[in-house]
């Protein structure tokens, strides 16, 4: 620690508080800081000294000329941090963050400061001055940021982690949460941003930036517990916090009730906080007694495999975490899959929110409130969230375990996007072939039994369909789109023999009934362009569904259309053929009944089966103990594979269903 003194030309008198006139400045800007009239008689010079609460590195003032107000130049050289004046004697402490006047680094980490949560615990209880506690008749509705107070509460709970950024050399911003209203902007050079300790009080506008930061793809990684649980107003350029809680109280209820000042999940506002955040303290616990106790408590893994505990040791079932959860926690509203946790939806998480770790955290009942805690990650519009779902997760980074899953959300959300990029969704059964369809995937493994789940983020066991003779070893299986072209939308599969039936996609019993036959040497199939896709000897055939045979007796009808160079397994999607080929590359083509080049689209990642579905690949490495993938969509990486010409028969006229 080192200390600069520098004597300033200005100061006040007496014996007072002090306030600074905003919650940030940024390098070398201005902020000024006023002073409350005290007892007179005070010495006529005063010190403050200005400390970097992160570095510990202070700066000492000399003040004199008493006066109420004195403006503080902030060098252009002060890292962007949080940082702590103390007036004295007797002058309390001010709070306020440096912003940077340009983003630190190419990471583009940006640390969201909660002032509005401090403002609203100043003087707790204190009536008319305390928006606490929320059931006091005089409580405060609306406080000023003009006063003493408003700093970090005495458990420090965003301090561990400011700590640990700075100590494992991690280049960030810092900002008050305020700035995300007041700083138009603000957001636009950041890749990620972070929320840190107990950030509990947003505004409409705030929760905008944010939510439009993400939807364009930028990244947020919650850090904190009880996170946007009340809506709040900022009046007075920003020097006013409105919170009446009581919507009934707000005098803006009657014109805008989405603006009430209460819980953002209330039916007036009905914008549930975990529709940003994917949790929720309606289903968190809070432990407001004895704080020491909350520190017996662990996360279990839910999903060991996924990139978040990459590195971490771990396997499903394990604790870890020990003291990283309270004092207050949020959760989502789970069901359970042979003990896997899944989000319900029915509480605003996204359906498609990935849960890493849970915590029944129910006997909290006697310390404050019973519920849970749940850790997670989901994708909104372009961009991703993580969410620890605990306020004292940077009191716990000394763990190793939760040193290293934070390293892995700060990594892989400051990273270049990659679209491509493949994720593990969890294990699979070893499958022959995969398809999509009614919003389920479906495969058959080498014994021709059929296998379903959803197709989603979670690592969901699969459910075994077939039982007695139901069983069809195939080579492939596909699902048309929809019902057009004279087919009967379902699955379909081909089996060695070159034959082809045809099953209910349904995730219960059904039988497979004979569909047709395939060219002689057909190893893979897809539904697409009203009709059917095979690729043999020859090439890739091309059959409409109107020409389908009845009967299981000849392949009548086929078409040779163009080569197929090597390919293991053929899928399509909403007018495209995607292949995987034997050398684990993945092809795409325009389903045309003709010639068409194929595309690359990168490496397969060791899947040996492939499946296009509502705009992603899937994919299962048999290798794997998580082996099934899935990536986005993405257009190709080389020029076009442009094929041998053949000159096939012209399309024939389309037919209504039958």
């Amino acid at each position: 620690m080192s200390a600069v003194t520098e004597t300033v030309a200005e100061g006040w008198g007496g014996r007072y508080g002090a306030y600074a006139r905003a919650t940030s400045c940024v390098q070398g800007g201005d902020l000024e800081f006023r002073f409350l009239d005290g007892p007179a008689g005070a010495p006529p010079e005063r010190h403050v000294r200005i400390t970097n609460a992160i570095t510990g590195l202070t700066r000492d003032h000399r003040l004199s000329a008493a006066r109420d107000r004195w403006t503080l130049t902030v060098p252009r050289t002060w890292p962007s941090g949080l940082y702590r004046a103390e007036f004295g004697p007797d002058g309390g402490e001010v709070w306020f963050a440096v912003r940077a006047a340009r983003p630190a680094g190419n990471h583009g980490i940006l640390v969201s400061l909660p002032f509005a949560t401090w403002q609203a615990y100043n003087r707790v209880g204190a009536p008319g001055h305390g928006l606490y506690g929320t059931e006091q008749h005089d409580r405060a509705h609306r406080v000023s940021f003009d006063r003493p107070g408003g700093g970090p509460a005495p458990e420090r709970w965003e301090e561990g982690l400011m700590h640990w950024l700075h100590r494992t050399g991690q280049t960030v911003d810092y900002c008050s949460n305020l700035d995300l209203q007041l700083v138009p902007g603000l957001l636009d050079d950041y890749r990620l941003l972070v929320c840190n300790g107990h950030d509990e009080y947003w505004t409409w506008e705030m929760r905008d930036a944010v939510e439009g930061f993400v939807g364009a793809g930028g990244n947020l990684a919650i850090f904190s517990g009880n996170t946007c649980w009340w809506q709040m107003r900022l009046e007075d350029e920003g020097r006013t916090m409105v919170c009446y809680r009581d919507a009934a109280l707000d005098p803006v209820t009657a014109v805008d009730p989405r603006r009430a000042t209460t819980e953002w999940s209330s039916a007036l506002v009905g914008r549930p906080e975990n529709t940003l955040t994917g949790l929720t303290f309606r289903h968190g616990a809070g432990c407001w007694t004895d704080f020491d106790l909350m520190l017996d408590d662990s996360y279990r893994v839910a999903f060991a495999d996924h990139w978040a505990l990459t590195g971490t040791g771990l396997r499903d079932g394990d604790s870890f975490a020990r003291g990283a959860l309270g004092y207050e926690t949020d959760a989502a509203d789970l069901t359970w899959l042979d003990g896997v946790p899944r989000v319900t939806g029915r509480d605003g998480t996204p359906t498609g929110f990935t849960v890493l770790a849970t915590a029944d955290l129910g006997h909290w009942r006697d310390l404050g409130q019973g519920g849970a805690a749940t850790m997670g990650v989901f994708t909104l519009g372009h961009g991703t969230v993580f969410n620890a779902g605990t306020i004292n997760w940077g009191r716990a980074l000394d763990d190793p375990v939760v040193d290293r899953i934070t390293r892995n959300v700060l990594e892989r959300f400051t990273a270049p996007p990659d679209p491509a990029r493949w994720e593990t969704l969890g294990p699979a059964p070893a499958l022959s072939c995969l398809t999509g369809t009614g919003g389920r995937l479906y495969g058959l493994d080498d014994e021709g039994v059929l296998h379903t789940r959803e197709p989603c983020g979670q690592n969901i066991p699969w459910t075994a369909l077939t039982r007695g003779g139901e069983a069809f070893p195939a080579l492939a299986v596909t699902a048309p789109r929809e019902a057009i072209g004279g087919q009967t939308q379902g699955l379909y599969a081909l089996g060695a023999d070159g034959s082809i039936r045809y099953r209910d996609a349904v995730p219960g019993p059904a039988d497979w009934l004979p569909a047709g036959r395939a060219p002689a040497g057909s190893r893979t199939l897809a539904a697409c362009h009203e009709g059917l896709f095979v690729t043999h000897p020859g090439g890739l055939g091309y059959l409409p569904f109107q020409d389908l045979p009845a009967s299981a007796d000849a392949a009548k009808g086929w078409r040779t259309i163009g080569p197929a160079p090597g390919l293991a397994s053929l899928s399509a999607t909403v007018g495209r053929l995607f292949a995987l080929t034997d050398d684990g590359r993945i092809l795409s083509r325009l389903p045309a009944a003709g010639p068409s080049p194929w595309h690359d689209h990168g490496p397969a990642d060791g899947c040996t089966t492939l499946a296009a579905h509502a705009g992603t690949l899937l994919g299962v490495d048999p290798s794997a103990r998580s082996g099934l993938r899935r990536r986005l969509i993405t257009p190709p990486i080389t020029p076009p594979i442009t094929p041998t010409p053949i000159t096939p028969p012209g399309p024939r006229p389309r037919q209504a269903p039958r």
